[in-house]
């Protein structure tokens, strides 16, 4: 199908950007990668007269470490997420997560902030901000603010990101030593969105676990944290019966919803699993790092 009628913008800077967004107001929609929003507009879904494309803003490109955090551009893609050294030694489960979206093509052009932005809950980088503790960098024209990943995430394809900013930067703690993370995603093909996902990110002390976050992909109306899970396997460690648990907590606040790729009790069942898979994954890592 053809989109409706709309006008093309596109900034060299980000106060160009805002302001744009300042000037069209509801009529404009910001472009990042586009695989989201431009199918959208082709089915008239969404009709925006002015489409404001954020790719040539230097700002909101580029992966770099600052203190005992690394902070990622909005536009940069997941092709560079993928491939950069620094998030390999610092980040793995990001690049891990990162390795499962979609397919090259599609990492080639799509950004982690359109991603995060989207808020679609079968997207795989909320549920991995949740996993890795992540703050979010947001602009206007009225200032900067930063925001949790961890209520960000408020419904369906909807975000605390007001309509007059635009999401810069990710932040991301380094984790510390003796830290371990898996990403574990059921999905029927390759380019396909999860069944269900898990992605665990832990700290072990003397083989217990001390630190840990659990957050689930396409398990609810928006990515979900485990919070129950987590706090039952603090001072623990891994074994059958604490993975069990841990994965019945897990189950026990899913409410996906049915689809091609399975019905609710299937899609339930499956979060449950994929969390049993990253825990043990996750916490081998983490005894051996």
């Amino acid at each position: 199908m053809i989109t409706a009628p709309f006008d093309y913008h596109l900034p060299r800077s980000l106060p160009e950007a805002l302001q744009l967004l300042i000037d069209f107001g509801d009529e404009a929609k910001l472009l990042a990668g586009g695989h989201s929003l431009l199918p959208m507009m082709k089915l008239r879904f969404s009709e925006p007269a002015h489409l404001i494309d954020l790719g040539k803003i230097p700002e909101l490109k580029g992966i770099t470490e600052v203190g005992n955090e690394i902070h990622i551009g909005a536009m940069t893609t997941e092709h560079e997420l993928l491939n950069s050294a620094l998030l390999v030694k610092k980040m793995p489960l990001l690049v891990e997560g990162v390795s499962q979206i979609a397919d090259p093509q599609v990492r080639y052009r799509g950004t982690i902030g359109g991603d995060i932005s989207h808020g679609d809950p079968g997207n795989d980088h909320p549920a991995l901000m949740l996993a890795l503790d992540a703050s979010f960098v947001l602009r206007s024209a009225r200032g900067e603010r930063v925001v949790k990943a961890d209520g960000y995430f408020l419904s369906l394809y909807t975000t605390q990101l007001a309509p007059d900013e635009i999401l810069t930067k990710i932040r991301l703690p380094i984790p510390a030593a003796h830290s371990g993370g898996s990403y574990q995603k059921l999905k029927r093909k390759t380019g396909d969105y999860a069944t269900a996902g898990a992605a665990v990110q832990m700290h072990t002390q003397g083989g217990k676990i001390d630190q840990i976050r659990i957050a689930l992909t396409n398990a609810a109306a928006t990515a979900l944290r485990a919070r129950e899970a987590e706090a039952a396997l603090i001072g623990k460690t891994i074994d059958a019966s604490n993975v069990n648990e841990a994965a019945r907590l897990v189950m026990s606040i899913c409410d996906p919803m049915p689809d091609l790729r399975g019905d609710a009790a299937y899609k339930t069942a499956m979060c449950g699993e994929m969390t049993r898979r990253a825990l043990q994954v996750a916490y081998q890592r983490a005894n051996q790092a």
